[in-house]
């Protein structure tokens, strides 16, 4: 459990950090480095997060001592694509001699790709051995440098691109400071094997491209965006994005870490059937939290504008939050409620097909949708491909005999959702505040809960029984 804590710990840095970027870069600036991290994220998608799968699935205390060919290979390709990458990106910096600002910001990009990268797929490595202090510590010094390069660059110079750079050294700076207990005595450059390069790729390559198209979409929307609309606009629509994902991507991650490893675990003790048994109830867990938290943000919206929102991203934040949400909690729903039911099973061909699905369904919408005074239509767009991949993939979920959550259980969350956003809505028409926004989630919480202990969804009235009403076990 220490691990989910720096993991809970890293996202609300995460937010903190964001914010303070935003503030102090304004809209126009932040659009520039929201636009030049999306680019960063497509090409750590398309290029290196291969590593950080393979080193999930494949790496492991047992791993480490005695197959030191799958570190040393993914340590040599993580080092020959990171250089090459490198290479491209002092060309694309520099060719100009530094006129062109845009080159500037994709040589950045390209730079953060690697950094990002890196600090992801190390922190996998040591995820996989359990070593979950010196997790926490990865995530606390790289927090610290991030508040003090990302943040104060921004706070002194007002500018994406020094910004960018202080990323590229907190991100860096941290994995180095643990470079010793992050490598492998072992695992030598003569110990890399092309054939097991092949093997990994093999396993890793349909999830990346899957990914890699659900990247595409909201990269390619804030490029046309950007020149529809300009940067400031790129730059609102930008954080009430990135805001909404880290928060479903947190809350989607922190169960995935443990509920996804039981689904392996019964695989492998049990058998498929029983793995798929165990993936849909993780699914209704999923769907438990990730529905009423995105109804509950809705809700909310006011108060967290107020609250934790710059004064010149309010209005257009909430404008944009609740045009995404849908799409958003889609997202969250794909990658950690749907998928796993092909990945149990190995058989991971139809997350493209799903990807393909949104793909299209975002640029059909965009066609019709996306004139107009502000980027309303291609928010509306986007949320359309999330809910039409969600909608594809479990259509072709359904031709492989999965286990599904019990209707029971989905009534159960649906109606505890939609009372708890009617017993909302008067509290969210009142003055948005500290204390409106503590009765929000007291209340909120409140009924969610009571209606699912009422109706004995996810079997939460056995759990709370069993929890704090057990009889103690008698010594024979």
């Amino acid at each position: 459990m220490r691990v989910l804590g720096a993991f809970l710990f890293n996202t609300l840095c995460n937010f903190g950090i964001g914010l303070i970027v935003a503030k102090f870069l304004g809209p126009a600036e932040y659009g520039r480095f929201a636009l030049t991290l999306a680019i960063a994220l497509t090409i750590q998608i398309a290029l290196l997060d291969w590593t950080r799968l393979c080193a999930v699935r494949f790496y492991s205390e047992r791993v480490r001592a005695a197959e030191p060919t799958i570190r040393a290979t993914l340590d040599m390709a993580f080092a020959l694509i990171s250089f090459g990458i490198a290479g491209i990106a002092v060309i694309v910096a520099f060719l100009d001699g530094g006129r062109d600002p845009t080159r500037g910001l994709i040589g950045l990009a390209l730079g953060v790709s690697i950094a990002n990268s890196l600090f992801d797929y190390r922190t996998a490595l040591v995820r996989a051995r359990f070593h979950d202090r010196l997790y926490g510590r990865l995530v606390i010094i790289k927090n610290v440098f991030s508040l003090v390069l990302t943040g104060g660059a921004a706070f002194l110079f007002e500018s994406a691109a020094m910004a960018l750079i202080g990323g590229i050294v907190s991100l860096t700076g941290s994995v180095l400071t643990a470079s010793a207990a992050l490598s492998d005595a072992g695992a030598e450059t003569s110990q890399a094997r092309l054939s097991t390069a092949r093997l990994l790729l093999g396993y890793s390559l349909p999830i990346i491209t899957a990914n890699l198209l659900y990247t595409a979409i909201p990269l390619a929307n804030r490029a046309l965006m950007t020149h529809l609309h300009g940067f400031a606009e790129t730059g609102q629509f930008s954080l009430a994005y990135d805001l909404g994902l880290r928060a479903v991507l947190a809350l989607g991650s922190a169960m995935d870490v443990l509920l996804f490893q039981m689904a392996v675990r019964a695989h492998e003790t049990h058998g498929l059937d029983r793995a798929k048994a165990q993936i849909a109830r993780n699914m209704t867990m999923v769907i438990a939290v990730l529905v009423p938290a995105c109804a509950g943000i809705w809700a909310t919206l006011p108060s967290i504008e107020q609250l934790i929102v710059p004064s010149q991203y309010r209005e257009p934040f909430a404008h944009y939050m609740a045009l995404l949400l849908p799409g958003l909690c889609a997202t969250g729903m794909i990658h950690f409620a749907v998928n796993p039911m092909f990945q149990i099973g190995k058989n991971t061909a139809p997350l493209i097909g799903a990807a393909l699905v949104g793909c299209v369904m975002n640029g059909l919408l965009i066609v019709v949708l996306a004139r107009g005074g502000d980027a309303s239509g291609l928010a509306i767009a986007q949320s359309g491909a999330a809910i039409a991949s969600l909608i594809a993939l479990l259509v072709f979920a359904a031709r492989t005999q999965p286990h599904w959550p019990a209707a029971r259980d989905l009534a159960a969350i649906a109606i505890g959702t939609g009372a708890m956003i009617l017993v909302l809505l008067p509290l969210r028409n009142g003055p948005p505040g500290v204390l409106t926004l503590a009765a929000e989630i007291v209340v909120g919480m409140g009924v969610f809960a009571g209606l699912m202990l009422a109706f004995d969804g996810i079997g939460s009235r056995q759990l709370i029984l069993g929890r704090f009403f057990a009889k103690p076990t008698e010594v024979q």
